[in-house]
């Protein structure tokens, strides 16, 4: 299981990383593009329309919660509307402070799901169903988008590298996924043969074998749960729908915004940036946003004032609620456990153990 081992040296280095980027982001880059006044040209964003963003971001948190009861409630009846919630903000805190990608999110809701009472093999296959569904929204809009801007299917600049290469790429990478899916099904009985086989060469053959095991029956489950059309699942397209929403309306909360298909093309290869390892993807994901909406001919000065009012929005909003969240979160499972163990609750049980192993 993955291990989100939280303490005060990786707290003090990760904040001390955080507040030097946005330091720069905020103070450097403006002037670096032209801004004479910094940070004083974000106090100039039409109100009305900084809410509508706010409210946009609020409900791509709601849907992220409303796809994650959807494919993990099934496996524990613990995993209500209110612990999906505790879950979802706190593994957004998470991913803000320590993981690229993503990942110390998806570490702690393993976690979370291990302490719920599901098997350790159901969370790797939940997860990789999640991940799936998730990002398979994400590949698709990249083929989509970047096929219909480069045939003229939908109005704005066609360059073939921001539109035509990020199709191909989210083709292949649905193709890989779909293509896991047809691993064959006695594929487990060879791993437990490799398990029965004493030595250290069977060991570590089985836990390579266990991956794609893992990770077939993981895009199996997915696969299956779309074919049930679980309302829930509509939580994938809302957690980037609402979100690009919010950076469209940062664009006009300054200005007007490009076209739609322009922003939807560019927040997407723009947030390839997330893959670089920097806490929460800040530098890298500014960074591939801006890029990419320079690469459309976008101005990039109109670029930079939208693309640091959108974090200030995907990236702060959901920090505070998500450390409240996490010490919720911490409260849960201390009373989890307390009712796996039919011991009375005690004060010190909701912060026992200063870890999250």
């Amino acid at each position: 299981m993955p291990r989100v081992r939280i303490t005060r040296g990786r707290l003090l280095v990760s904040a001390l990383f955080l507040v030097a980027i946005v330091a720069f982001l905020y103070f450097g880059l403006p002037k670096l593009v032209g801004f004479g006044h910094s940070l004083h040209e974000l106090e100039h964003g039409e109100a009305r329309w900084l809410i509508v963003a706010a409210i946009f971001e609020l409900a791509s948190f709601g849907g992220y919660i409303m796809l994650l009861r959807a494919v993990h409630a099934p496996d524990s009846p613990r995993i209500n509307w209110s612990v999906s919630y505790q879950i979802t903000m706190a593994g957004l805190a998470a991913t803000r402070l320590f993981a690229a990608a993503g990942a110390g999110g998806l570490a702690l809701v393993a976690w979370s799901l291990r302490r719920a009472g599901v098997e350790a093999h159901r969370v790797a296959t939940r997860m990789v169903a999640f991940i799936t569904i998730l990002y398979g929204c994400y590949m698709a809009a990249l083929l989509i988008g970047g096929l219909g801007l480069f045939v003229g299917l939908f109005p704005g600049p066609r360059p073939a590298a921001i539109t035509l290469i990020p199709a191909l790429f989210g083709a292949l990478v649905i193709a890989i996924v779909l293509s896991i899916s047809l691993l064959p099904g006695d594929f487990d009985r060879l791993v437990e043969r490799l398990r029965s086989h004493p030595g250290v060469v069977s060991r570590i053959a089985s836990r390579i074998a266990s991956i794609p095991r893992a990770a077939a029956s993981g895009v199996r489950d997915a696969l299956a749960l779309v074919r049930e059309r679980k309302v829930g699942l509509l939580g994938a397209p809302a957690w980037w729908g609402f979100d690009v929403a919010t950076l469209w309306a940062s664009f006009h909360a300054f200005g007007a915004a490009p076209p739609v298909a322009v922003v939807i093309m560019a927040y997407f290869v723009g947030w390839l940036g997330n893959t670089l390892p920097l806490p929460g993807g800040v530098g890298g994901v500014e960074g591939g946003l801006i890029g990419a909406f320079s690469a459309f001919g976008v101005n990039v000065q109109s670029a930079v004032v939208a693309v640091l009012a959108y974090r200030m929005f995907s990236f702060w909003l959901p920090t505070l609620p998500g450390g409240v969240a996490y010490l919720q979160l911490r409260h849960t499972v201390a009373r989890w456990r307390q009712e796996e163990a039919g011991a009375p609750s005690a004060p010190e049980a909701a912060i026992a153990d200063s870890y999250t192993e």
